[in-house]
């Protein structure tokens, strides 16, 4: 390939384009490191590549979601890849069990079935999944990847739950298994129920998400987020006077935190 050239006038672009480049990079003649990665391997890379590109979408920098995107179909397409090498499944098998799927999940699109509304449209969708993994005894909560993120983990199985029925009555509930939550937390007396406790507190301030319609996960990102822009602004100010943060005093680095928010005003 001469330099300069653009990859996409030597391979098309579209997934077979991409899938000839990945079976040359894992050909005899092709990369060492990329020969070496496994399912497992790439585990990490998969998951890393997803929150980059979820930090696009928030950031709403589409060239990157662009790019990032097109990161978190490299890594599906790795594993596409590798299936297909080990006699596992085949892309085929990916993309015929995918479109099977979303067919058999909307009836209202394919078999005529009248939905009142996309609420009528998400319980089939779960009443489906439910009887795909075996009918009426299986779990509302069941195929919830145990691997989420807890916050995530959490506001989906509250989720689940509260479209069968099992939720509280109003905002008010919610609120006060909250305080009743750090109630129980200050009445602790071991390490044991201490971490209980505050598990619960953490489930029930999730479940306040959930009925605030905010996500948990990104409302602690960008918590995150103000909290170390708001903690680099102070370790600024303090070079600017030239005094060293770590030996101001709390009220001081607490005046240092007021500036801070101050300025971002």
């Amino acid at each position: 390939m001469e330099f300069g050239v653009s990859a996409s006038r030597i391979f098309p672009s579209t997934y077979e384009g991409l899938m000839l480049v990945l079976r040359r990079l894992r050909g005899p003649k092709g990369c060492p490191w990329d020969k070496e990665q496994t399912h497992e391997s790439l585990r990490e890379s998969l998951l890393e590549e997803c929150y980059e590109l979820v930090e696009a979408i928030e950031e709403g920098d589409t060239k990157k979601m662009a790019e990032e995107l097109g990161d978190v179909i490299l890594n599906a397409s790795f594993h596409a890849n590798i299936g297909e090498e080990q006699g596992e499944f085949t892309s085929d098998q990916v993309f015929a069990g995918l479109i099977d799927k979303l067919v058999r999940r909307h009836p209202h699109v394919f078999s005529g079935v009248k939905v009142s509304g996309s609420a009528e449209v998400v319980a089939n969708w779960d009443a489906i999944k439910q009887r795909e993994a075996g009918g009426e005894e299986a779990s509302a909560l069941g195929g919830v990847p145990k691997a989420m993120p807890a916050l995530s983990y959490a506001q989906t199985v509250q989720r689940r739950a509260a479209r069968t029925g099992f939720d509280w009555e109003d905002f008010k509930g919610v609120l006060d298994k909250v305080s009743e939550e750090v109630g129980e937390i200050h009445d602790a007396v071991s390490d044991e129920e201490r971490e209980r406790e505050l598990g619960d507190l953490l489930f029930s301030v999730v479940n306040a998400c959930r009925w605030m319609d905010v996500d948990a996960e990104a409302a602690l990102r960008h918590a995150n987020a103000r909290f170390s822009g708001r903690f680099k602004g102070m370790e600024s100010l303090s070079r600017e006077r030239e005094v060293d943060f770590r030996h101001l005093s709390l009220d001081e680095k607490e005046g240092l935190w007021e500036e801070v928010k101050e300025l971002e005003k």
